[in-house]
This record gives C-alpha cells, structure tokens and sequence, in this order.
C-alpha cells in the first residue's frame, strides 16, 4: 500500500495550495480518507476526512470555511484544497486511509484509527 502526498511548497500569508495523495495498493473506494498535520515536536492533529462515498466532510475548527477535501474515485485520489492560507498552517501534512470499516458515510477525526498513512508534504506559508 502507497500513499503519494504532494503538492506542499512555500506560499504566502493569502494564498492557496493544493494537496493531491494518490492511493494504490488498496480498493481505495472501500476506505474513508483523511488529512493531519504535524508541527515539529507535536502530536498529529486533524485537519480534514471524507467519507468513503464522498458525501459526508469533516473540518478542524481553525480550518473550517477555508480548506476544502474532496475524492476522485477514478484517479485513487484524494485532494486538500486550501485557501486563505496563514502562517499557523505551517506544517508536515499528512493523508491517512481509514477502513475498510462499516458504514459508507463514516469517517474519523482520530489518527490511530487510520490504518495507512503517506509520507507527508511540507506547506509553509510566511507572514
């Protein structure tokens, strides 16, 4: 099982990124997807998580009205678009798949509940 971040760089205050993770390894249909984040010398914290049927979202709070995840079941892949960008969205990103579990329209705000992680992207974003 692989899962491909990418998509991070340096940015400014106010702009937007995109983060792809591409899936394989897997049926990725079968599995709820998610994106963390990490600054050095924290715990991994949630960002956002899709539903395996794509139709339920979560967001972290400071994230919420800004970021965006969504799925393309075709190309195994899920994205992270995010605008408004600031500075405290400075961190290793992090896409994890959760599942195969019961329930289409669940997902997971918790990282030990994602049973495959990718290797990170780094976003910063400068004031």
């Amino acid at each position: 099982v692989q899962l491909q971040a990418s998509g991070g760089g340096l940015v400014q205050a106010g702009d937007s990124l995109r983060l792809s993770c591409a899936v394989s390894g897997l049926t990725f249909s079968s599995y709820s997807m998610g994106w963390f984040r990490q600054v050095s010398g924290k715990e991994r914290e949630f960002v956002a998580a899709i539903s395996r049927n794509g139709v339920n979202t979560a967001y972290a709070d400071p994230v919420k009205g800004r970021f965006t995840i969504s799925r393309d079941d075709a190309k195994n892949t899920v994205y992270l678009q995010m605008h408004s960008l600031k500075p405290e969205d400075t961190a290793v990103y992090y896409c994890g798949a959760d599942g195969p579990k019961p329930g289409s329209n669940r997902y997971s705000r918790f990282a030990y509940q994602y049973d495959y992680w990718g290797q990170g992207t780094l976003v910063t974003v400068s004031s």
